[in-house]
């Protein structure tokens, strides 16, 4: 007879379990959610993922998850003013909502502890797979968040900033957002902090026909946290999602990016720039469903390495047996500064439709010398040419954005990792 026995429960492991059965009188919900959250600790208690899943290969979170920190009643963070001037700002402080809400004209806000409480978010408590850790953990333990609702046909003037900001601690929130049909927003999701962590966040976003949204996510949580954050979409009938991720901090981050085509004419761009130091991990993780016929995509990662860092990009596309005429592209490119760095790219397609055009590429190399020396034989000293050239390398991505506010905003968040790292 083969006995199969459960390993032995990391430190980590064994604290989250610990944690749960502290929270959970305290954690808001009614009997579906509770058993939303149940069921969620069960699959934290069956282990975190190890390299042995697929999805996890290159982050082995069992291995990598050293240690949890507890909660933190006594942490306090701040609001910070926002990326971009003008924007609405929904501030979330240590895993819990600001008390008053912004008004918006078209846009309804509500605070996800209501939902949890009445049981209306119980539907989209559900995982999104059977190796999905990171929404096991957030459902078991989020407590709070905001939901937002965009009305039809609603054209926002300004952004609104999501904040999720911890000191030290735990803090897991929940972003669901519905934006109407024809409604147009941007919408930037701020992922900060400044102590020693466990942060997971997850965003879901549903556009409706016509709609368009870009989205920002911007992490820089310290080298003293760990990160782990989903952001999911559905992009109906000719709506448009722009997406932009900028991973510029946090020790530990897996950022996934699930997102599924549900009308035809819906179109999805993904942006992305990885700035990794010292001797962090950075995850991305992204899985897009063209499930319905005449949709477009194109990702395009960028990523700068150095120190000891290592960076992850999988990116798989499913082009569905119904989703004729797709066109999918994807491209990830790696600058890497030091010897000891690394970075692992695995790009997919798994394709059953006949009559699509999919395709991906990926490169990795060094500052081109060629391009140092022009610069340096023009006066510049060595240390700028090269700043020059690596800020050049992932700019190119942002100036596609066509929106001087945005651009003029992540260029600044630029500046302030390469003072610091470069």
């Amino acid at each position: 007879m083969n006995m199969h026995t459960q390993p032995q429960r990391t430190p980590a492991e064994t604290a989250l379990i610990d944690a749960f059965g502290e929270r959970l009188s305290l954690l808001p919900g009614d009997g579906a959610v509770m058993l939303k959250r149940d069921d969620a600790i069960e699959a934290v208690k069956h282990g975190l993922p190890t390299r042995r899943i697929e999805s996890w290969h290159y982050t082995d979170l069992r291995r990598l998850l050293n240690s949890v920190p507890d909660f933190d009643p006594a942490a306090m963070a701040k609001a910070l003013a926002p990326i971009i001037d003008g924007s609405a700002v929904l501030p979330i402080l240590n895993g819990k909502s600001e008390a008053k809400l912004p008004a918006v004209d078209g846009v309804t806000f509500q605070r996800l502890s209501e939902k949890l409480t009445d049981g209306s978010i119980a539907p989209g408590l559900d995982p999104y797979g059977s190796d999905d850790a990171i929404g096991a953990l957030n459902t078991a333990f989020v407590a709070d968040g905001y939901f937002v609702d965009i009305a039809d046909g609603v054209e926002l003037e300004k952004p609104i900033e999501l904040q999720n900001l911890q000191a030290g601690g735990q803090a897991h929130v929940r972003l669901p957002v519905r934006v109407g049909a024809g409604a147009k927003a941007v919408i930037v999701e701020r992922q900060a902090g400044e102590g020693a962590a466990l942060v997971s966040s997850v965003s879901q976003l549903v556009l409706d026909d016509d709609a368009e949204v870009t989205w920002l996510i911007v992490q820089e949580q310290p080298d003293t946290a760990t990160h782990l954050a989903q952001f999911k979409a559905h992009i109906g009938k000719n709506a448009r999602l722009t997406l932009f991720v900028i991973n510029a901090g946090g020790k530990l981050v897996r950022q996934e990016v699930l997102v599924k085509t549900t009308g035809e004419g819906a179109d999805f761009k993904l942006r992305g720039i990885n700035l990794l130091a010292g001797d962090s991990h950075s995850d991305v993780t992204m899985v897009l469903d063209h499930a319905v016929p005449h949709t477009t995509s194109t990702e395009i990662i960028r990523n700068v390495v150095t120190g000891k860092a290592r960076g992850v990009f999988q990116g798989r596309i499913n082009v569905h047996q119904y989703a004729q005429k797709t066109n999918a592209k994807m491209a990830c490119n790696t600058l890497l500064l030091s010897d000891d760095g690394e970075f692992s790219t695995k790009p997919e397609l798994e394709i059953f439709a006949d009559d699509v055009v999919c395709g991906h590429g990926a490169t990795v190399t060094e500052i081109d010398h060629n391009h140092l020396f022009y610069l340096m034989a023009r006066g510049v000293d060595e240390k700028s040419a090269r700043g020059l050239l690596v800020k050049a390398f992932v700019a190119e991505v942002i100036e596609e954005l066509d929106d001087e506010a945005i651009v003029e905003a992540l260029e600044a968040r630029l500046d302030d990792w390469f003072v610091t790292h470069g």
